[in-house]
């Protein structure tokens, strides 16, 4: 029997059951169209493992023309290993596993690609305005629950509640189910979709998305961001609260190793920076937080021109003169926001605004600036 025989009886029978079943048969189909893939099971040695291995780590990605990953070479290794393993014990095809006598490809580290201020800005704005309102949510989920996009995309119905807001997720990753809590952005985010009593919440599939957030980031010129890197994002937020416990983000985002949290331990350092405040002008810095420039824009009006204030859907000043329209935004938005302070009531957060306005027509306006 040759390897490529061999890796053919291993799919219909071992791979099949798993559930990277499809990433599985990419890595069969390239397995068996190699050199490696044509010799016979038992006469393949440690040697043609190394130089399939070397081979490999030289070989460039089709469609990133990128050298491939030792990830993705480790991860065909760990394929072929467990293929002369069952082999050997089970089917008696071969008489030794030669993967596990040599090197594997260093493992790279961990991608902490974050999401900046500006990226997620413009990622939900685009969404915002896509034909297909499904993929705002999709993105919302992702930056508010931590899940990863397979279980975004395999949401049902039937498994919210959203009146206790917890998504329940029977059938995830590593095999166990688990709950996730969804804050109130994430399950605005379902709402607006439109309830039902029970089907999937999403008609989106994998490749969908995939195709879809790369010509996305294409457009908004955003490089080397992932929408895996959505689900580090928010375990990253997670870590920031300073609420919960490693035990409790664990639950969240269903790692079973807490050895692949450790890579967010460093944000603990921001929480200390925080501490080391408090207490210093308490009163004094919670004011001086809000007062910070807002993004708006000026438009022509009858009075001559208006100035509004984008974060805030009520908030347009009019005059004849721009100069003086700008002022006076100003003053209202310096009005507003102490007002709020004053009265407990919610200030948004600045340029979180979905309208979709060129970055050239919006200008800032600074409660805080003299007037010239």
């Amino acid at each position: 029997m040759t390897l490529a025989e061999a890796l053919k009886q291993y799919q219909s029978r071992v791979s099949i059951l798993k559930k990277g079943y499809k990433q599985e048969c990419y890595r069969i189909e390239q397995l068996s169209n190699t050199w490696l893939g044509q010799k016979q099971i038992r006469d393949i040695t440690s040697v043609d493992i190394a130089s399939y291995r070397d081979e490999r780590l030289t070989n460039y990605n089709a469609k990133t023309k990128k050298l491939l990953s030792p990830s993705t070479v480790r991860l065909e290794l760990s394929l072929l290993s467990n293929l002369f393993e069952i082999g050997k014990i089970e089917w008696g095809i071969c008489d030794d596993n030669p993967v596990q006598k040599i090197r594997k490809p260093k493992m790279p580290p961990g991608r902490e690609r974050r999401v900046t201020a500006r990226e997620e800005r413009l990622i939900l704005r685009y969404c915002h305005n896509y034909s297909n309102n499904e993929l705002y949510s999709i993105v919302v989920l992702a930056l508010e629950t931590a899940m990863r996009q397979g279980e975004i995309l395999g949401l049902h119905w039937e498994h919210l509640n959203l009146k206790t807001r917890v998504a329940h997720l029977p059938e995830t990753k590593n095999g166990s189910k688990r709950d996730v809590p969804l804050s109130i952005k994430a399950r605005d985010a379902l709402v607006r979709l439109g309830v039902k009593p029970t089907g999937r919440v999403f008609g989106y599939q994998s490749e969908g998305i995939k195709s879809t957030w790369r010509y996305m980031c294409q457009k908004l010129d955003i490089e080397n961001l992932h929408f895996h890197d959505l689900r580090h994002e928010a375990i990253s937020r997670l870590f920031e609260l300073g609420t919960l416990d490693l035990m409790e983000i664990a639950a969240i985002s269903g790692h079973k190793s807490l050895s692949m949290l450790k890579r967010y331990t460093h944000l603990k350092a921001q929480r200390l920076v925080r501490k080391l405040e408090a207490g210093k002008n308490k009163g004094k810095q919670v004011v001086l937080t809000h007062l910070i420039p807002y993004p708006a824009v000026i438009e022509p009006s009858q009075a001559g021109v208006a100035v509004r204030l984008l974060d805030f859907e009520d908030l347009v000043v009019q005059s004849a003169k721009p100069d003086e329209a700008l002022r006076m935004a100003q003053d209202a938005l310096l009005r507003r926001i102490v007002m709020s302070l004053r009265d407990s009531t919610t200030i948004p957060p600045p340029d979180q605004y979905l309208e979709s306005i060129g970055e050239h027509l919006v200008v800032m306006v600074d409660p805080l600036a003299l007037a010239s």
